[in-house]
C-alpha cells in the first residue's frame, strides 16, 4: 500500500466515523426548531407550445393553440359502432376509455420570403385551455403584423376563430387563401343557415383580400392545395416541398391519432359528409404511408408532426422524433 493509498483510506475511515455525528447534529438542529425548507409547490403539467423544424429551405413551426378534455370518445369517434368496440380500441392503445384530449395545432411556414399561417386556431383564450395561437406566435418570435399569408383549410370554428380580433383582422398585413368550394358552401347556402351564421361574419369581410383556389393550385411555390373533401364541403390539405423534402399539412383529415387512423372507416361526429371523409382518410394517409412523408395533423398530440404506416385495417401513427432535425 502506498502512502497515497493509506492517506485516502484513513480519510475514508474518518468520514465514515464522522457521518453518524453529522447526521445526529442535523437531526438535533431540526428537532430544536431550526427552520425547515418547505417543499416546492406543485405547478401543474407543463405543456410545450412551440416546435420548429427544417424542411429543405423552409422552416416549419407548429404552434399549440391549446386543448380540451372531452368525455366518452364514443360520442365523437365510431358513432356507427358499438360503444364497447370504441372503448376496446382505446384501451388496447393504453388510452382511457372514458375520456380523451383533443389538441389544436396551427402551422407556421417560413419560406424564406414569406410567413404563411395555416389556420388561426380558436377564438382567443376559449375556455381557458385553447385560443393561444397569438401567444405561441410571440414565443416563436413572430408578431401578427409579420404574417404575409393566412391559409384556411376549412371553415370550422376552431380553425377560423382567430381570424378577427374585436371586429378587425388579427393579421392586418396578410392576404388570405381559401378553397373556392369551401367558401361558396358556407356563404351561399351549402351549409345549414344556423351553422353558417357563425362563419359568415368572420370570413366575408376578408373576401377582397382573399384568393379562392382549387385543388392542384399553389399558394406559393412549394405549397400546393390537395383535395380532401368530406370533413367539410371544401376541406383541403397542403403539400409542402423544398429541396426534395416533403411534408403534408393534413388539417382535419384525421381527428385522433388512434381512433381516426387505426379505424379510418369509422364515422366521426364532426365530419359533415361521413362517407366522403372516410374515403379521404384512406386516400390521403395511404399516400402518406406509401411515400413515407411526414405530416402535421391539426388534432394530433403536440407537436403534431408524425408519420403513418399501414396497420391492419388502417394506419399506425409514429411521432416524429429527430427525422427533421438532421
Amino acid at each position: 500500500m502506498t502512502d497515497h493509498t493509506f492517506a485516502a483510506s484513513a480519510l475514508t475511515r474518518r468520514a465514515a466515523l464522522a457521518a453518524p455525528a453529522v447526521l445526529g447534529a442535523a437531526l438535533a438542529a431540526a428537532a430544536g426548531g431550526a427552520p425547515a425548507r418547505a417543499a416546492a409547490p406543485m405547478q401543474g403539467p407543463m405543456r410545450p407550445g412551440v416546435r420548429r423544424v427544417a424542411l429543405g429551405g423552409f422552416e416549419v413551426t407548429t404552434l399549440h393553440d391549446g386543448y380540451v378534455v372531452a368525455g366518452d370518445p364514443h360520442g365523437i369517434f365510431g358513432t356507427d359502432r358499438p360503444q364497447a368496440e370504441v372503448h376496446a380500441l382505446a384501451e388496447e392503445n393504453l388510452l382511457p376509455a372514458t375520456a380523451l384530449v383533443n389538441n389544436y395545432t396551427v402551422t407556421l411556414l417560413n419560406t424564406g420570403a414569406e410567413l404563411i399561417l395555416f389556420d388561426t386556431g380558436n377564438a382567443p383564450a376559449t375556455e381557458g385551455t385553447r385560443g393561444f395561437t397569438l401567444a405561441r406566435l410571440a414565443e416563436a418570435g413572430v408578431s401578427p403584423e409579420q404574417i404575409d399569408v393566412v391559409v384556411i383549410t376549412h371553415m370550422h370554428g376552431d380553425h377560423i376563430g382567430g381570424l378577427m380580433t374585436d371586429g378587425a383582422p388579427t393579421f392586418p398585413n396578410a392576404r388570405y387563401v381559401m378553397g373556392a368550394r369551401e367558401y361558396d358552401a358556407w356563404t351561399n347556402g351549402g351549409v345549414p343557415e344556423e351553422r353558417a351564421a357563425g362563419v359568415i361574419p368572420i370570413v366575408t369581410p376578408l373576401a377582397e383580400k382573399t384568393t379562392f383556389i382549387e385543388p392542384g393550385q399553389s399558394v406559393v411555390s412549394g405549397v400546393e392545395a390537395v383535395e380532401a373533401f368530406g370533413h367539410a364541403p371544401g376541406h383541403m390539405v397542403y403539400h409542402l416541398e423544398s429541396e426534395g423534402r416533403r411534408l403534408m399539412v393534413t388539417a382535419d383529415t384525421a381527428n385522433h391519432f388512434v381512433l381516426s387512423l387505426q379505424r379510418p372507416d369509422w364515422e366521426v361526429r364532426f365530419d359533415m359528409d361521413k362517407a366522403a371523409a372516410a374515403a379521404t382518410r384512406r386516400k390521403i394517409f395511404g399516400m402518406i404511408a406509401a411515400d413515407r412523408v411526414p405530416f402535421i395533423g391539426y388534432h394530433m398530440p403536440f407537436p403534431a408532426i408524425g408519420y403513418v404506416e399501414a396497420l391492419g385495417e388502417g394506419f399506425r401513427y409514429i411521432p416524429e422524433t429527430y427525422q427533421l432535425a438532421i
